[in-house]
């Protein structure tokens, strides 16, 4: 079996958090979310990581984090901006991992470098991903475990069929708990064991070529756009409906959480605190 990659997509512009948030040392000594998302997963079973940067935070992320990491783990990196064309603003995590494609050479795990997701998660992706399984994976969470205390949130809620299998993730903006267990968003009302993506995947080599064409066709329409994005659940869908991707959707009870808003810091900072399953420091001073 090939080695299990973990891709973290860390390119983004913290537009809204205010501070960069893949460097912000959150954790009680010094951690960053990336930390215990690429702790989570070595010990799941993944044993290369792969991040995908921006060229202007490159140093910056290499010394505080990439350093302490690259003495744990076969790390590599790829670079969201120099796959053309060029723009300001990144256009998506399709392109991003597209920007990856030459450093991965087997099955691999995608995730935010700002979601907290829990080892349990990183535990079920690894062991689709290690099987010979061929699907992708999608790992899923229950909405009342993905919400934020500090306002709206936007959600992709899962529709799957009774195997499992992935049929739409229909984004869903401004979700808040209502105080009854479920949540309320911009589609009405949502029950608390709602399934919602957070951009947990896991994926075979072979999405490229697919991915690759739809990327060909989203740039075909909005190439001259500065602001349009292609995301990875719409390309998923996409690739489902035209039958070029099979996608199961994995269950997992962990807690997600993240930051988005400023106003988030404090509780990420309190929960990582109080993480009774990880070591403190993480790296054992590494």
């Amino acid at each position: 079996m090939d080695d299990l990659t973990l891709l973290v997509l860390a390119a983004g512009r913290s537009t809204r958090y205010g501070r960069l948030k893949q460097t912000d040392p959150v954790g009680p000594s010094g951690e960053t979310i990336v930390d215990y998302s690429v702790f989570d997963a070595l010990r799941a079973g993944f044993s290369r990581v792969v991040f995908v940067l921006r060229t202007d935070i490159e140093q910056e992320f290499r010394e505080t984090v990439g350093r302490r990491i690259e003495r744990q783990a076969d790390v590599r990196y790829a670079f969201q901006d120099r796959l053309g064309p060029e723009r300001e603003k990144p256009w998506g995590t399709v392109h991003a991992l597209l920007a990856a494609q030459d450093v991965i050479d087997g099955p691999f795990g995608v995730v935010n470098a700002d979601d907290f997701y829990g080892p349990g998660s990183h535990r079920v992706l690894a062991g689709h991903m290690a099987s010979d399984r061929p699907s992708a994976a999608l790992v899923g969470f229950a909405l009342r475990n993905t919400l934020s205390e500090s306002g709206g949130v936007t959600r992709g809620i899962c529709r799957f069929g009774p195997d499992r299998s992935l049929v739409t993730v229909d984004e869903t903006y401004q979700i808040v708990p209502d105080g009854d267990g479920g949540a309320t968003g911009s589609n009405g009302h949502l029950p608390g064991d709602a399934v919602v993506s957070m951009n947990m995947w896991g994926f075979r080599h072979s999405v490229f070529e697919p991915l690759r064409g739809r990327w060909e066709e989203f740039l075909g329409t909005h190439g001259d756009s500065d602001t349009a994005e292609l995301t990875i659940p719409p390309a998923v869908t996409d690739m489902i409906g035209r039958g070029e991707l099979d996608v199961t959707v994995l269950h997992t009870d962990d807690r997600w959480f993240g930051v988005t808003h400023p106003d988030d810091r404090p509780l990420v900072v309190e929960r990582l605190r109080n993480l009774s399953d990880h070591p403190s420091p993480l790296w054992g001073g590494a």
